[in-house]
């Protein structure tokens, strides 16, 4: 559909951070009945532009033009009340509040008697017509919900309408804690919205999702836009030359993994789900990279995390036959301690080896996260800085560093690359398989078929229980899903 006048018109904005420049004279606009996608790797600037799309980041200079009005005394407030929404990668739900109240927290309007049952119905009707089938109830507190229900929710509330219009949806890594059927039903929601006049801005380190959702590209690196365009007019050859190079996709996807299932390495894991009724059990050999699929929400975690609770009780016999990591996907419940550096994020898994004599030896400590920071490319001036000085992707970036870097033969990896840039996650998929030759083993849960390629073979859940296991060759969106929903034979 035609795209209609202009929401938003960036002149040459800049925003630095100490010596860092985020933004670096960016010229941007997006217009009404438009999505438009931003790409680039962790740090290139793309949430600092949304952030100042927001009204959450004042710019140190260049013009704003919102709604075809200059905005000069530009804050999130003002941005809501031009009909701005923003769904940014740290989900900013109220854990202790349900779902209804969150909603009411967005909606100040709706007060008075029956408040909470009119809050409920909004957002209800919201993710029904989303997401079908997604399993949320208006009161359900948010802090018992798995993390794509979270994200669920936050989406649905961000187009919302009480008061305000929605003119504007921002969408900041939306798929990331989604699984493939979920993305789906988003994507689709989203082309719906801009066919019915919204605009929209979605950034997603997944590619197939921009070119495919996208009227216009927008590809940044360093602070500046590099590139825009139609998105018709881009692949991922190009989008991914346009961010600055990476390693070759087809030689990265087509690598797999050539070492077969080494059927004579000693078991590492053997693991039962709790509500597996048959004899079905997850078993990984040392040098194995197993692969944990299904939808969303269906054991997967908790497999995971019972692996890692048998792991820190060692006995004969035991379902875990060695020391593990944890990569969390949900960092800011289970990954980061927030109120430390980038380097004690790190070495905090590797405390024996830091120690001299009976304290932690800040220069060890360093040295370890410095030389994971050029290792996985974290982008900070200084591992001293605190890791919230990060990038999202960033973040995670140090979550992997702390569990490689670690004595652990098993890491445990749940769903890791949410915020992930797309060249990053080809360096971490070398990474991992290069650990994995040289005798680690890996559980990988991902919601992201692609990222199963990099598996030996594949275990689909289902109810919480294992309903398949798929070799290497196997591993396709359709297999998958089919599984996923197929009856048990």
């Amino acid at each position: 559909m035609a795209s209609g006048g202009s929401l938003v018109e960036f002149k040459g904005v800049e925003k630095s951070y100490g010596a860092v420049r985020a933004l670096d004279g960016v010229d941007f606009s997006i217009l009404e009945r438009e999505c438009v996608g931003v790409v680039g790797h962790n740090g290139a600037g793309k949430s600092t532009l949304m952030h100042v799309l927001n009204g959450g980041v004042r710019p140190d200079a260049g013009r704003l033009v919102v709604a075809g009005e200059e905005q000069r005394a530009y804050s999130s407030a003002r941005a809501k009340a031009l009909g701005l929404r923003c769904v940014f990668q740290e989900l900013s739900l109220c854990p202790n509040l349900t779902v209804a109240e969150n909603a009411r927290v967005f909606h100040p309007s709706i007060r008075g008697f029956g408040w909470r049952r009119r809050a409920g119905r909004l957002i209800l009707d919201k993710l029904d017509e989303i997401f079908p089938g997604h399993g949320v109830g208006p009161g359900d507190l948010v802090q018992d919900l798995s993390i794509g229900r979270r994200q669920m929710v936050e989406i649905a509330r961000a187009f919302t309408v009480s008061d305000a219009p929605a003119r504007l949806v921002i969408l900041d890594e939306p798929t990331s804690s989604l699984d493939v059927r979920t993305a789906s039903q988003l994507l689709a929601h989203v082309r719906r919205s801009v066919e019915a006049g919204i605009g929209c801005a979605l950034i997603s380190h997944i590619l197939a999702e921009v070119l495919e959702t996208c009227d216009r590209i927008v590809v940044m690196r360093d602070g500046k836009i590099v590139a825009a365009d139609a998105a018709r007019n881009f692949d991922r050859k190009k989008l991914v030359a346009a961010m600055g190079g990476v390693a070759s996709e087809t030689a990265t996807s087509s690598a797999g993994l050539q070492r077969g299932r080494r059927e004579e390495a000693p078991v590492q894991v053997r693991m039962r789900p709790k509500r597996q009724t048959d004899g079905q059990e997850l078993i990984a050999r040392e040098g194995e990279i197993v692969g944990l699929a299904g939808l969303a929400g269906h054991g997967q975690t908790d497999l995971l995390l019972a692996a890692f609770a048998a792991a820190s009780r060692p006995r004969a016999g035991a379902p875990v036959a060695g020391p593990v990591a944890l990569v969390a996907g949900d960092r800011q419940s289970d990954g980061v301690f927030p109120q430390w550096s980038v380097s004690r994020n790190i070495g905090v898994r590797s405390l024996k080896r830091l120690r001299a004599g009976p304290l932690i030896s800040p220069r060890l400590e360093r040295a370890l996260a410095e030389s994971w920071r050029q290792r996985i490319k974290i982008r900070t001036p200084d591992v001293d800085n605190p890791i919230l000085s990060l990038s999202g992707g960033n973040q995670q970036k140090a979550l992997f560093a702390r569990a490689l870097a670690s004595d652990a033969r098993i890491v445990l990896m749940d769903d890791p690359m949410r915020g992930v840039d797309y060249g990053t996650k080809l360096e971490v998929y070398d990474l991992v398989r290069a650990e994995a030759a040289a005798g680690r083993t890996f559980l990988w849960y991902t919601t992201e078929t692609e990222e199963l390629k990099n598996c030996d073979r594949a275990y689909v859940f289902r109810d919480g229980a294992i309903v398949a296991e798929l070799a290497q060759g196997e591993l396709t969106e359709e297999r998958v899903i089919h599984s996923s929903f197929a009856e048990v034979a």
